[in-house]
């Protein structure tokens, strides 16, 4: 700095000076210089103050390219480059405006617009007005997911549409305490593994299950489709009533199981968790002890494949005195908040 006053200085007092003065200076200057380069290193060292004087000089006078003896005109060229750069990026530096949206909520919207496909910036933004997220419009365009091609749904979306129209059924034998037969009728829902209905006889007819089937569905929450096996309890009462109700019939090839998966898994639970744990004395009996697990299953108990909820969604409770009521004499419990 100081180096830049004595320059200023110099040059208000040469003002005054004659020409014959000064031009005998510069070659006196011009001679010294000569003298250094001899003895001085290849490459100088500049500081900022002497590199701003090159290009403050240079930019004024473009003509003084040719009296520089230290330093070459390229370099003096690139560093006013370099100055022109530095001054846009202090100029387009980052001022008070619209504060920067935290990387939570670039996830959110990022993990909303991947997750609903068919759903725009307008909608996402209210979705996030509505978990008290205030945030504009066109940041929520901006960091949403870009794809290639139009919005599409996937195959699990498609498979879980159907499900909630498709009744599965099946029937199950459980012994008694006189080593007679019941059977159990079990009437299941895809839409979320839902128990819809459990019928107990001894003699199962077409006609029983017919009724069964009607009792459970109702007239009016009639189902689009029905996959069964082909047990020959089945006849042609069945088949007539489940065409009459509207309601398609697809029962699933021989010895093929797996082809009716969910009942035939749900009955595999009923064992595990009820049946196998206990003597059936009657019909009665029988009924009652379904029932009340179907009220467990259906209220209570938690599935993998609902991500821990019961199939008749539970309420998260966070506030109050854990109870534990029993069900089934204690063969299993509920646990609520009070």
């Amino acid at each position: 700095m100081l180096d830049l006053c004595r320059l200023i200085w110099r040059m208000f007092t040469d003002l005054f000076r004659s020409r014959a003065t000064l031009e005998a200076e510069i070659l006196v200057l011009r001679q010294q210089i000569n003298v250094f380069r001899r003895g001085a290193p290849r490459k100088l060292a500049f500081n900022p103050i002497d590199r701003l004087i090159f290009i403050g000089l240079y930019r004024l006078f473009p003509q003084t390219c040719r009296a520089l003896a230290i330093v070459k005109p390229d370099t003096v060229i690139r560093w006013h480059r370099a100055g022109f750069r530095s001054y846009w990026r202090w100029k387009s530096r980052r001022r008070c405006g619209r504060p920067t949206v935290p990387l939570e909520i670039r996830r959110l919207i990022r993990e909303m617009s991947l997750a609903n496909p068919l759903w725009g910036a307008p909608r996402i933004h209210g979705e996030l007005l509505k978990l008290g997220i205030e945030i504009g419009q066109t940041s929520v365009a901006k960091y949403m997911a870009r794809r290639r091609a139009p919005p599409s749904q996937g195959w699990k979306t498609f498979l879980r549409n159907h499900a909630d129209g498709i009744v599965a059924m099946d029937l199950f034998v459980v012994p008694t305490i006189s080593f007679r037969l019941l059977y159990g009728l079990l009437i299941m829902g895809h839409g979320r593994r839902q128990i819809l209905w459990f019928g107990v006889t001894a003699h199962p007819t077409a006609e029983w299950i017919a009724n069964q089937l009607t009792q459970a569905c109702g007239w009016e929450q009639i189902p689009r489709y029905l996959v069964r096996d082909r047990d020959g309890a089945y006849g042609e009462i069945f088949m007539r009533r489940v065409r009459s109700i509207g309601i398609r019939d697809r029962p699933t090839s021989p010895r093929s199981p797996w082809q009716n998966a969910y009942a035939e898994r749900l009955i595999g639970s009923i064992r595990r968790e009820c049946v196998d744990h206990l003597v059936v004395v009657g019909e009665r009996h029988l009924r009652h002890v379904l029932l009340s697990y179907m009220s467990y299953y259906n209220g209570t108990r938690t599935h993998l494949s609902l991500n821990k909820d019961a199939p008749i969604s539970r309420a998260v409770e966070t506030a109050g005195r854990i109870l534990c009521r029993p069900i089934l004499g204690g063969l299993h419990h509920q646990y609520i908040r009070i």
